[in-house]
């Protein structure tokens, strides 16, 4: 068993708990947007940051990823977390701005506005989750990411349709901004 501390109360988890699994079990809210209890953690989205002292230095830690660690000290909701979370919501809102998951999540954080401007908006925030989805659960690759830097995004393999889609939806169920939409065929 590991001892550490979240936020001033002391926990005892077994090897392998992440920080995001123990502040849950705990009632601590830690803001996710790429993490799904049914899939492998990715740590893409970043939402869930939290501050972490290990042997009297801080680092800045994903809580879906980081497993907790004898003696280490987590805060949850410090200020450097704060403000980090901050800045990544500004970002989220400069690529999704019709996004009522991202909205609401900035304004949980006081964020009205984003300094940041891209040229082209998108609801879909690149988390992957859809992508692991189809992995995970369908154990197809009918999505899948493409390209890199700014031209990141997630498409089936060639842009083409997708033969490997067994249409069960997984994509669309896990999306935390509604960026995939299922039309049914007629």
């Amino acid at each position: 068993m590991i001892k550490f501390t979240l936020d001033g109360k002391e926990f005892e988890v077994t090897k392998g708990t992440t920080i995001l699994e123990v502040a849950r079990g705990a009632g601590i809210k830690i803001p996710t947007l790429c993490y799904h209890e049914e899939m492998s953690p990715y740590g893409s989205c970043r939402l869930c940051l939290v501050e972490v002292i290990k042997r009297g230095w801080p680092s800045i830690q994903p809580a879906c990823l980081y497993p907790a660690q004898e003696g280490i000290e987590v805060m949850t909701d410090s200020e450097r977390v704060r403000k980090n979370r901050k800045i990544l919501l500004e970002l989220y809102l400069a690529r999704s701005p019709d996004s009522e998951a991202i909205r609401e999540l900035a304004r949980e954080y006081g964020v009205r506005d984003t300094r940041f401007k891209l040229k082209e908006t998108s609801n879909c925030i690149l988390c992957g989750l859809c992508v692991r989805a189809c992995e995970e659960i369908s154990g197809r690759r009918a999505i899948s990411f493409a390209h890199r830097g700014s031209k990141r995004a997630i498409q089936t393999p060639f842009g083409e349709l997708a033969e490997l889609c067994v249409g069960c939806k997984a994509c669309a169920y896990v999306c935390p901004t509604r960026a995939i939409e299922i039309e049914e065929a007629d």
